[in-house]
Order: structure tokens, then C-alpha cells, then sequence
């Protein structure tokens, strides 16, 4: 298991900056500095207001829930993946920005809140 662990936050900490710096290189090389930057920040600018549209969705419905009278797990959840992309789009990088961006669309977050939702159910039965 810490094996496990330790290749995961390898990867996180070496692999995704070295894969970020590779396409910005690449990117920079096929459209130019000023391109690559402008393309930079207009997808940052595009990822913050899905952020934002996603998360002020996912508050509607946590207190939708609240309201009805029941604990809003999905919605925590929900919430705990808009705030994971938003980290990511503060990730300069092409990559980052494009696993934020999907992690945002409501098919693809319903499949991760599927997902997590199975995890911690398993964890919880081994308690």
C-alpha cells in the first residue's frame, strides 16, 4: 500500500510537471510564446467560470437538500470534485486545465461521485 502511495505522489510531483513543461515547450514551438500564453490564460478563463457555474450549482442543490431534510452527500461530494478542478486550473499547464474542464461537465463528475461514492462505501464496510 505505501508503495503505492509513494508512486502516486511520484507522479503527481515529478511526472505532472515534467508532462506539463514537455506540451508547453511543444505547444510553444507549433503557435509561438505569445500564442501559447494568450491560449494559457484564455482556457484558464474559460476553466474558472465553469468552476464557478459548477460550484454555485452544487451550493443550490446542498442546500436544496438541507431544506428537504437530508444530508447531502452526493452534493459534498460534488463539491469536494469542482474544488479539485478548480486546484487544478490554478495548475498553469494544458494539461491540468483539460482534466479541470472534464472533471467539470456533469456526466463526467456524475461518473467520479459514482466512483468515490463505491471507494468510501468499501472503506467504511472494512471499519
Amino acid at each position: 500500500m505505501a508503495a503505492v502511495v509513494g508512486l502516486v505522489l511520484f507522479v503527481i510531483f515529478i511526472g505532472v510537471p515534467f508532462a506539463e513543461i514537455y506540451v508547453l515547450l511543444q505547444v510553444g514551438h507549433a503557435i509561438g510564446v505569445l500564442d501559447t500564453l494568450a491560449l494559457l490564460v484564455l482556457v484558464s478563463m474559460v476553466g474558472a467560470w465553469l468552476a464557478k457555474q459548477a460550484g454555485l450549482s452544487v451550493l443550490r442543490r446542498m442546500q436544496a437538500a438541507i431544506n428537504a431534510g437530508r444530508v447531502p452527500g452526493a452534493e459534498l461530494i460534488d463539491g469536494f470534485i469542482v474544488l479539485l478542478a478548480g486546484a487544478l486550473m490554478i495548475t498553469p499547464g494544458f494539461l491540468t486545465d483539460i482534466v479541470a474542464i472534464v472533471l467539470l461537465l456533469p456526466p463526467v463528475r456524475a461518473g467520479v461521485r459514482r466512483a468515490l461514492h463505491r471507494s468510501f462505501a468499501r472503506r467504511i464496510e472494512i471499519l
